[in-house]
């Protein structure tokens, strides 16, 4: 369980990282580069929109302290072994899915929502990349938690 727990706490970790970096692409975006002293900014390669930066730095957040959560809540709920290990490794990838979504998605006029073209914009390879393991995670989180809770809620 243990191993467990810092395998799902130590993606964590650096899911959170790399929301933290696009907290650094949202200021590029917002001030057109990086501040290096008052006044003097440097222009710094940027793409996507501040908005979808913004996203991106709360969704990473937002997904790491997720994991840990599942993580720190492991021992209360009595899974089989076989549904333990797919929670830690379906948690994981739903991380590191989202976090690519997210900067994939800025990189498509589609902000990777589909996998052609939307009223957003044109789809790229990335956009359909994103979408894609983006999916496969949102149905992959919805059968973890509910199966999860279920468990929890039946055992006395």
């Amino acid at each position: 369980m243990e191993r467990y727990q810092k395998l799902m706490i130590g993606n964590a970790f650096l899911v959170i990282v790399i929301g933290m970096l696009a907290g650094f692409m949202l200021g590029f975006g917002l001030i057109g580069g990086l501040e290096l002293y008052p006044g003097k900014i440097v222009e710094m390669p940027y793409y996507g929109t501040a908005d979808g930066w913004a996203r991106a730095h709360i969704g990473g957040l937002t997904n790491g302290l997720l994991i840990i959560g599942v993580a720190l809540a492991l021992p209360f709920v009595p899974l089989s072994d076989r549904m333990r290990k797919a929670s830690v490794y379906g948690f994981i990838y739903i991380g590191w899915a989202n976090t690519a979504f997210y900067w994939f998605g800025n990189a498509s006029g589609s902000r990777a929502l589909s996998f052609g073209d939307n009223p957003l914009g044109a789809s790229n390879l990335l956009g359909a990349i994103g979408f894609g393991l983006a999916f496969v995670g949102a149905i992959l989180i919805v059968w973890l938690l509910s199966h999860a809770a279920l468990v929890a809620l039946r055992d006395k």
